[in-house]
């Protein structure tokens, strides 16, 4: 049977139940198990959502709210910031619009692109 390739040609992974959209992000998931382990980090979360936009009523048509999705999230024992992380390999014109409204909005937190 013929499979389509991908889109951005990542191939999704399984590791630990849990289905990562590359093997990137697969592998920076082990890593920041490692960190966890080591206590080098605490609360990892894993697809934490943030709001970037509510959602409103525009000439009687409700409008959905607008989300970020990041890919981790986790809290950096040695500084006690909130880090968030995402694993990009292909930077779409959706994402870098959301990652400006997320700086701007959660300016405080520690955003990482991997």
């Amino acid at each position: 049977m013929f499979r389509k390739q991908s889109k951005y040609r990542n191939t999704k992974v399984l590791v630990d139940g849990k289905r990562f959209d590359s093997k990137k992000e697969a592998k920076r998931y082990k890593e920041l198990l490692l960190l966890l382990k080591n206590q080098s980090i605490r609360d990892l979360e894993l697809q934490p959502k943030f709001l970037l936009q509510e959602s409103f009523t525009y000439n009687g048509k409700k409008e959905r709210a607008i989300h970020y999705i990041a890919d981790f999230q986790y809290i950096d024992v040695a500084s006690n910031k909130l880090v968030v992380e995402d694993v990009k390999g292909w930077k779409t014109d959706v994402y870098k619009l959301k990652r400006k409204l997320f700086l701007f909005i959660y300016h405080d937190i520690d955003f990482r692109e991997i």
